[in-house]
């Protein structure tokens, strides 16, 4: 796929992206930021790559995490889009619909 199809792709499928797609995204990257999240002095080491993302989206992940660490996920989309690489864009693109999921992988021990 050349960069003018992967672009057009991307312009296609933003359109499918919803504001509820933009805060898993933010969760997501806190979790990748700090999986431990609300338990102090707990330090969890994840092999991200088994949940399919690979080191430029999880260093760019871990970078919007820290930015919103504790921010409400509902940032707006268009600010969240900005601070997106290419690949990071697509991956989310590709995986919109199971984000959520890593909020059930990683729990707050609190919760009940």
């Amino acid at each position: 796929m050349s960069q003018k199809d992967d672009e057009l792709f991307q312009l296609q499928e933003i359109g499918k992206l919803k504001p509820v797609h933009f805060a898993d995204l933010i969760r997501t990257a806190q979790l990748v930021f700090n999986p431990a999240s609300c338990m102090s002095g707990i330090n969890i080491q994840v092999d991200w790559q088994y949940f399919g993302i690979s080191d430029d989206i999880l260093e760019n992940l871990r970078v919007l995490g820290a930015e919103y660490r504790y921010a409400l996920p509902q940032v707006p989309p268009e600010i969240v889009w900005s601070k997106l690489t290419p690949q990071t864009r697509i991956w989310f693109i590709a995986n919109r619909d199971e984000l959520w999921k890593f909020e059930e992988y990683f729990p707050a021990l609190d919760e009940d």
